[in-house]
């Protein structure tokens, strides 16, 4: 008994030194916890679609880098049980391994990022548009990759005219592209690839047209000479009285019973008065020259005493005719400077026309009358261009001038029936060139050329050699003219259309009312001031502006 109590005692006391020695000695420092990967810092919650600057992993798990990535591109997703990266194991007691990941890229979008690392583990995100969660799976190597609707909203181009294009970027039978013209947008159902290489190939085309300005000078030149000779005693007689005669207008003869009594101074100054039994008068009236002249002008010669001119009157106001030998060479510039901003590879026209009727007759047929039928022709100076802007800043140009005219009116008989018809003088010339920027093209040698002749003479007088030059007029006259055109095209850049400084359509912002007086009553009730009281305190400025904003309250000045 004794050696157990011993024995304890010595326990007992040895645990007493362990226990003092422990506390004696200086606290131990854990040792540090395992360290875990930990993914690298990167840019908080950029927009979606946004570019990356930098996206960096040191050797993380799988499913770590997939949820950062998720979280940056701002997607809900599940992983599918199917997928053997990070799942409890089969029989529950763990998790299935997965493999760790170091990555480093550079100018990435988060969903871009996704994708690439799902696709190198044979992974796929298969989105639900109900849910709006996502799912990550298990890609399978023999299934179609899956189809991605977008819609794709055009700034310039026409939604139609870019569908062919579109569908050159298509491998799978199953793609398709819609437009639609309304809205300018396209819906494009196709792989991911192929969204990729469709959008590139939009971005490439959905550009502005570019534009094209076209100044042009049109110039005809015209040389008129003309030489006029003699006298055109058609233009002397205009408006003259001419007679050649004996002036004998009117004769009458009255026969009186008794006759007239006349009366007789005899020699001593005696007077006899004597009746017949009956006489005659005969009354002769004549036009004398000197009345024809006083009120018309003229010559007139009186044959009465034997073709000696009794008047002969010459009216000095009357006398249009002239002799003269007049040469006359006159230039006539004709301008005209169209200016118009057309779109590349689009027709333009400037027309200065005039329309013509052109009337066609139709023959009638037996209980059915004949009728006419109006066509119009435009005469006058026509310009037709098409510009092309070409890679190198060169305009492709087709050109089609034209000038047109009535050149004079031709009468012909056809099958018993007198037609009339208009021949028309028509200058054109169509040319296609390749010219540089802001350089002119210069095109002429449209010439016309007419000439008349007018000859008139006053008949026999006019044929008498040498006396006859007195008797007879002669007119000849030439125009030629040359028609030149001046077209300077210059490509339009997008700087040359700047926004105004000040617009009035602009908003701008809206000053108050500066008044002396509370008119707030004016715009709470439809009263008008009464501006015909001498009491009322005056505007400051009386001016009403419709755009102004509401006053506020203001108390009435003392």
């Amino acid at each position: 008994m004794k050696a157990k109590l011993v024995s304890a005692t010595i326990v007992c006391l040895l645990a007493c030194c362990l226990v003092s020695r422990a506390q004696d000695a200086p606290p131990t420092t854990p040792p540090p916890p395992a360290e875990t990967p930990a993914a690298a810092t990167t840019t908080p919650a950029p927009a979606p679609g946004a570019l990356v600057p930098l996206i960096s992993f040191q050797d993380v798990t799988l499913t770590s880098a997939i949820e950062n990535l998720a979280r940056m591109a701002g997607l809900n997703y599940i992983l599918d049980p199917k997928v053997p990266y990070g799942q409890p194991s089969a029989d529950g007691k763990g998790i299935t391994p997965q493999p760790n990941i170091t990555i480093r890229w550079e100018n990435l979008t988060a969903e871009q990022a996704l994708s690439a690392l799902l696709t190198v583990y044979s992974l796929q995100l298969v989105d639900d548009p109900k849910t709006r969660v996502s799912r990550i799976t298990v890609k399978d190597p023999a299934a179609a990759e899956p189809l991605v609707t977008r819609i794709v909203q055009l700034k310039y181009a026409g939604a139609s005219n870019l569908v062919t294009a579109v569908q050159t970027t298509f491998i799978d039978k199953r793609s398709k592209v819609i437009a639609d013209v309304r809205t300018s947008q396209m819906v494009i159902v196709a792989t991911e690839k192929e969204q990729t290489a469709a959008e590139e190939l939009i971005i490439t085309l959905d550009k502005p047209t570019r534009q094209v300005l076209i100044e042009a000078r049109l110039m005809e030149i015209s040389r008129n000479p003309s030489t006029v000779k003699g006298i055109d005693w058609s233009q002397t007689l205009q408006a003259q009285k001419f007679t050649f005669g004996n002036g004998l207008g009117s004769a009458s003869t009255v026969t009186s019973i008794p006759g007239t009594p006349t009366t007789t101074t005899l020699p001593g100054g005696r007077t006899v008065t004597t009746t017949p039994g009956s006489s005659e008068a005969t009354t002769i009236s004549t036009e004398s020259g000197s009345s024809l002249g006083s009120s018309l002008g003229g010559l007139s010669v009186n044959t009465l005493t034997g073709l000696t001119p009794a008047i002969g009157f010459l009216s000095a106001d009357g006398v249009s005719a002239v002799l003269s030998f007049l040469n006359a060479d006159a230039d006539t510039q004709v301008i005209s400077t169209p200016r118009l901003v057309t779109l590349d590879n689009e027709a333009a026209t400037i027309s200065v026309a005039r329309a013509v009727p052109i009337f066609k007759n139709t023959a009638g047929t037996q209980g059915s009358p004949g009728g006419s039928e109006v066509q119009y022709t435009n005469l006058g100076t026509i310009l037709h261009v098409t510009p092309r802007i070409s890679a190198n800043d060169q305009v492709w140009l087709r050109v089609i001038p034209e000038v047109s005219s009535i050149f004079r009116t031709v009468t012909k008989t056809v099958g018993g029936s007198i037609s009339q018809a208009d021949e028309y003088d028509i200058r054109k010339i169509e040319t296609q060139v390749i010219i540089p920027s802001g350089n002119t093209l210069v095109m002429g040698g449209l010439l016309a050329d007419s000439t008349k002749n007018i000859y008139s003479k006053v008949p026999v007088l006019g044929d008498i050699p040498g006396l006859g030059f007195a008797f007879r007029h002669e007119n000849k006259s030439r125009d030629k003219r040359n028609l030149l055109i001046f077209i300077t095209p210059t490509i339009v850049k997008d700087t040359d259309f700047q926004p105004a400084a000040a617009s009035h359509f602009l908003k701008s912002p809206q000053t108050e009312i500066n008044s002396g007086i509370d008119t707030s009553s004016s715009w709470d009730s439809a009263k008008p001031r009464d501006w015909s009281n001498p009491d009322a305190t005056p505007y400051d400025e009386a001016t009403f502006d419709e755009n102004a904003v509401r006053p506020k309250n203001k108390s009435v000045k003392p």
